[in-house]
């Protein structure tokens, strides 16, 4: 009977991982919100268009609340099946298991993304990814939310 006593509660694993995937999912949400902010506010400056730095906060501010959470949509989107195939993988190979998770989600964010580029009405769903430098920003904020998830989940030896 002791050996019942001692076993964890089969949802123990699911809960261990939940809270750090949510905060990974909302630091890379945020990530992009901002660097496509960024993106787009640089590129009405090159037209020569003035924007103070109060104006440029305000539109950072309003496009976490507005764009924020279409783009964390987007980005559980191309998530679950990376991160399960990231899982398997780290089951085969866990000495890669951080650097899985956090390329998994990178390129899962980076797949998400062009998906919704190709079938959105307009040419380009989120303007930062017309460029490569573009992308790659979005997705570092991505690949570092993988890092955290890693961390944060990591198997205790």
């Amino acid at each position: 009977m002791q050996h019942l006593t001692n076993t964890k509660p089969p949802h123990r694993h699911w809960t261990k991982h939940l809270a750090p995937l949510l905060l990974a999912w909302a630091l890379a949400a945020a990530w992009g919100s901002v660097v496509q902010t960024q993106f787009n506010l640089q590129a009405l400056v090159g037209l020569g268009v003035d924007i103070p730095a109060g104006l440029r906060a305000e539109t950072t501010w309003r496009d976490l609340i507005g764009f924020g959470p279409v783009y964390a949509g987007i980005l559980a989107a191309g998530w679950l099946p990376a991160l399960a195939a990231a899982a398997f993988l780290a089951r085969r190979w866990p000495a890669w298991r951080t650097p899985l998770l956090a390329a998994a989600i990178g390129l899962g964010t980076i797949a998400a993304v062009r998906a919704v580029d190709a079938v959105a009405p307009m040419p380009m769903f989120i303007d930062a990814t017309r460029s490569l430098p573009g992308l790659l920003a979005m997705a570092a904020g991505a690949v570092v939310a993988g890092l955290v998830y890693a961390r944060l989940t990591r198997p205790v030896l």
